[in-house]
């Protein structure tokens, strides 16, 4: 019976050792997860703070984006504006340029009837000139 007990209490001594040493892992191994749980919570707060940081740049991109496309809008709106204004603008010189050859050969016309009648007055001017010349001779002559 004494070494039933003798064997029981080493048997005891050797269960409570290995509880011990159960216990001590399982702490140990507790704390190992804790760590693990605090490393994965603060990679899990920075990859929140990286998303949410990389979102807000997504948004004032998107902000820019829209910005852009209206200023584009505008920009195409003014462009068209303007084309249309150009294309008045050359009705209008294509009418001018013709009002101007019009013009051009109103005065060539205007211009070739002048030369003309100058021409036919200075005919006339010559004819009347040496008429005066022969009455001017024959009054000189019958003085």
């Amino acid at each position: 019976v004494a070494m039933e007990t003798v064997s029981l209490e080493h048997q005891i001594q050797s269960v409570q050792r290995h509880i011990a040493f159960l216990k001590k892992e399982q702490m140990e191994l507790l704390h190992g997860l804790h760590l693990e749980i605090l490393r994965l919570q603060k990679h899990c707060s920075e990859l929140t703070h990286d998303l949410e940081i990389k979102e807000l740049e997504a948004r004032q991109q998107d902000v820019l984006d829209q910005e852009l496309e209206e200023k584009c809008r505008a920009m195409e709106a003014q462009l068209q504006e303007k084309e249309k204004d150009n294309l008045e603008l050359r009705k209008e010189l294509r009418h001018k340029e013709t009002l101007v050859a019009a013009l051009r050969s109103s005065l060539r016309n205007k211009e070739r009837r002048f030369l003309e009648e100058l021409k036919r007055r200075s005919h006339r001017v010559t004819i009347l000139d040496t008429e005066l010349q022969k009455q001017t001779e024959a009054a000189a002559y019958l003085s």
